[in-house]
């Protein structure tokens, strides 16, 4: 007798996990549309083959199908115009105490200048031109040269630009300081933290930042491994850590799997902590870059009826995917939710 009842430990186990985990009975709300955070705007794509951190990505720049540039004024407006609900964008504070909006540690790449972007004062960065770089056919041409002069923006330049969007903001370094004077920012315009979807970056600057302002959510690289691992860890009782509430999670798609409740019911935990999901591309060892929801193997991933947040690198195609997979979403396109 004892050991049928030994034998069937393991077996009410497993099916103790299974009806505490699973889908079959869940669903996604059906009021809630999909929604898209647009990396840099819109810009122009690179080759991503072996692409590392340091690497020089306006030299990679894949032939140019539009005229925009990442990080500006007019490639966010293209991005909310295209259906984006959130525009990624990347800064450093100047010496001057400016938030520069520019992707790049160095100025060498993508511009005519030298240096280090965040020890260059906001004054010469305006001077600077932004698509001096950008070459398709290994510098034989520079389709860009000459028309990215004096776009590199301030932080409070794209907010008055675009009062309407909103802007999940990445911290380019560890200092502190950043996240102090983001926060200073935010709580001294009521303007600027509507606009401020979230933040993200440097665990420093992030975590300052997000302990400053009420509300604000944000993740570091520490912050997101924490809470995945965490819940991978103990999530199968229901219990979502510490790390994953009131914040944004992002979720690897070719890793969502691994996660318990995966989708509908981990959705609804995460929710229910106060946070959103964001799914973004696939994650492969060595990544250097923010890999999206880019092509149709990918949006393929995405659950049906998902109505997170999706982080895509190219929000000029993503309208025909959203639509061919029947999602709910863009502001341009009639709701059909429900």
């Amino acid at each position: 007798m004892k050991w049928k009842i030994a034998a069937a430990f393991p077996l009410l186990i497993a099916a103790a996990l299974w009806i505490g985990n699973t889908t079959v009975f869940s669903r996604f709300p059906n009021d809630k549309p999909l929604r898209i955070i647009a990396h840099r705007g819109q810009h122009q794509l690179f080759d991503t083959t072996n692409v590392k951190s340091d690497t020089c990505t306006a030299s990679l720049m894949l032939p140019p199908t539009h005229a925009f540039l990442e990080n500006t004024v007019a490639g966010m407006k293209a991005a909310f115009d295209a259906g984006a609900d959130v525009v990624e964008l990347d800064v450093h504070l100047t010496p001057d105490k400016q938030f520069a909006v520019f992707h790049d540690w160095t100025l060498d790449c993508r511009t005519e200048g030298k240096g280090v972007t965040e020890q260059t004062p906001m004054t010469i960065l305006k001077t600077l031109d932004i698509g001096y770089g950008y070459t398709a056919d290994g510098g034989k041409t520079f389709p860009f040269r000459g028309e990215g002069k004096a776009l590199m923006p301030t932080l409070p330049e794209v907010l008055d630009a675009l009062p309407d969007g909103r802007f999940l903001i990445n911290f380019k370094s560890r200092r502190a300081e950043e996240g102090e004077a983001l926060a200073a920012l935010l709580n001294s315009r009521s303007a600027a933290r509507a606009a401020a979807f979230g933040v993200y970056g440097g665990s420093e600057p992030t975590e300052k930042a997000v302990g400053l302002v009420t509300g604000l959510p944000g993740y570091s690289n520490r912050t997101a491994k924490s809470c995945l691992l965490t819940y991978l860890a103990l999530g199968w009782s229901g219990h979502v850590p510490e790390a994953c509430r009131n914040t944004l999670v992002p979720v690897p798609i070719n890793y969502a799997f691994l996660l318990w409740g995966w989708p509908e019911r981990f959705y609804g935990r995460i929710r229910a902590a106060g946070s959103d999901v964001v799914l973004i591309g696939p994650f492969e060892a060595g990544d250097a870059g923010s890999s999206g929801i880019d092509d149709r193997d990918t949006w393929d991933m995405v659950p049906s009826g998902f109505p997170g947040f999706v982080w895509t690198n190219v929000i000029e195609k993503t309208r025909p995917e959203v639509e061919r997979r029947g999602f709910c979403a863009l502001p341009a396109r009639p709701h059909v939710c429900g």
